[in-house]
């Protein structure tokens, strides 16, 4: 099967991809079209297939189902006597989209991120976007054991420092939750609004504590726009219990 893959790669019009799937992650890849398509985000989309424009938009859905599920697993391994919320904080430390852009541009992956004009400094969630498509990428490729396996041995034990992000203090949303639930508040996530059309289309994310707007923000994702608005609530809350 190696041998053949390769073969397969070496012919490949995209051999370029396949030597750097193997360089950074150590194995050829099968259907190169699934990596090619994993690296194509929505702004530089052009081929249509059935009226659709092809981007991996629905390989990140899968990426992202993918990954949760082989941290979740790599976690409740690595720690056996640690509550559901520790366990749920870690995880979500790992896969949040600023965890999963910084990871990209570490191990090279946004260099061969696909994105139309200048998507770059427009869709900054776009490299944490194509490391989930590529994990979809893999598990149809490959399948899931497989893919965990390059997650936990080519990404976690390499790139993440586990100890370290332990100790870390930056999911704005699982905090403000956390506070919501220990001070019985209750705490709302919005679409207020969509912003624009097509692949610039904005969500505008609204938070609001006791039925009142605590904070907003918007962003080309509803992830980002979450985040974003979280750390803008979280702030806020912090600076009046300062004053108080």
């Amino acid at each position: 099967m190696f041998f053949t893959d390769t073969l397969r790669a070496f012919f490949s019009v995209d051999k370029d991809l396949s030597y750097a799937i193997k360089n950074i992650f150590g194995f050829v890849p099968g259907n190169i079209f699934l990596y090619q398509l994993a690296f194509k985000h929505k702004s530089a989309a052009s081929q249509t297939v059935k009226g659709h424009k092809l981007s991996n938009e629905r390989l990140e859905y899968l990426g992202d189902a993918v990954l949760s599920a082989a941290v979740a697993d790599y976690l409740f391994k690595r720690y056996p006597y640690k509550n559901e919320g520790f366990l749920t904080e870690m995880r979500s430390k790992i896969v949040s989209r600023a965890s999963l852009n910084k990871l990209s541009q570490k191990m090279g992956l946004d260099k061969l991120v696909h994105v139309n004009g200048d998507g770059r400094s427009v869709f900054k969630s776009a490299n944490g976007d194509a490391f989930e498509a590529l994990i979809g990428a893999i598990y149809l490729d490959k399948g899931f054991t497989f893919t965990r396996n390059i997650i936990v041995k080519r990404i976690i034990e390499l790139h993440i420092d586990i100890d370290t992000l332990q100790n870390s203090d930056f999911n704005f949303k699982s905090k403000l939750l956390e506070w919501g639930q220990k001070e019985k508040q209750t705490i709302e996530f919005a679409v207020a609004a969509e912003l624009g059309e097509g692949f610039k289309k904005q969500y505008l994310i609204q938070i609001k504590v006791n039925g009142e707007v605590a904070g907003e923000a918007k962003d080309y994702s509803i992830k980002g726009a979450e985040q974003l608005a979280a750390e803008k609530t979280w702030t806020s809350l912090n600076e009046l219990k300062q004053e108080a």
